[in-house]
């Protein structure tokens, strides 16, 4: 597990953390229906499961009322609005992220509430994705080329690993501060590159390679829908380093992890300088 940060706990002084789920969705009530009946059997339940729908002409509301959750209707299309609309309105200390194809492990917020607990209030945690469905060469293509891929080159373009969508969580602090900085408007762009990119160098990404996410293949079993992946990722790059160029960034990061190892040995020897 990568930890960066000061190693200041994030637990409020008055109790418990609370933690809502935000599932962005569009006529999907298949899988959606699937994901809630995993997440109804989780070992620490969620607080609240918000279900942002943008405009599903399918039963997506029907399966909603019927498990009992939240239901955010989004007319503006694409997933950054989506994803954005159930930040804004979660109310819990951590905000976890699941695709609608997401399979989470029964323990996935026990563990999630237990890392982001521990961490300094500005920080996130990502895990990895396991695929189902599709053929085992995809699936192993899936694991290891393009999530692998994910994480070490958009790692080394960011300065920082990425939090992938379909399995991640953030302090609600992370989102009041980039929450009105992230894109909004355009469906071309991948909202969890987004908000990786508007990350601020005070903020942590942990990565914890034993908190694994059932995904779907399908993405990758087409040629059409892995196309029109990779043309949303050439839009996204084109968005955000227009905004700040990969080198600047890792130049600010690297400079802003010396001048928090500088305090960290003054803090050491007493030198409060």
């Amino acid at each position: 597990m990568e930890h960066g940060g000061d190693g200041v706990s994030g637990e409020p002084a008055g109790g418990a953390l609370t933690v809502s789920v935000v599932i962005p969705t569009r006529n999907d009530a298949a899988m959606l229906r699937v994901c809630l009946h995993l997440l109804s059997r989780q070992t620490r339940p969620a607080d609240e499961i918000i279900v942002v729908d943008n405009a599903s002409s399918d039963d997506t509301p029907a399966v909603c009322s019927a498990a009992g959750v939240r239901r955010i209707p989004v007319d503006v299309p694409g997933i950054p609005a989506t994803t954005a609309a159930g930040f804004d309105a979660a109310a819990g200390d951590i905000i976890a992220r699941l695709d609608t194809d997401s399979r989470p492990p029964a323990d996935w917020l026990e563990r999630v509430e237990a890392v982001l607990g521990a961490a300094r209030p500005l920080s996130l945690v990502t895990g990895p994705g396991e695929f189902y469905g599709g053929r085992r060469w995809v699936r192993w293509a899936g694991r290891h080329v393009f999530l692998g891929g994910y994480f070490r080159v958009l790692g080394f373009l960011l300065g920082h690993t990425p939090v992938y969508g379909s399995n991640f969580a953030l302090r609600r602090a992370v989102w009041q501060e980039i929450g009105g900085s992230v894109v909004r408007n355009n469906a071309d762009v991948h909202d969890d590159l987004d908000i990786s990119y508007h990350l601020r160098p005070e903020m942590t990404v942990i990565y914890d390679p034993t908190l694994p996410m059932g995904v779907s293949a399908r993405p990758l079993t087409s040629w059409p829908s892995f196309r029109r992946h990779i043309r949303m990722s050439l839009v996204t790059f084109r968005v955000e380093f227009k905004e700040e160029p990969p080198l600047r960034r890792r130049l600010k990061r690297a400079r802003a992890r010396r001048s928090r190892e500088a305090r960290r040995r003054r803090a050491g020897t007493g030198d409060g300088g």
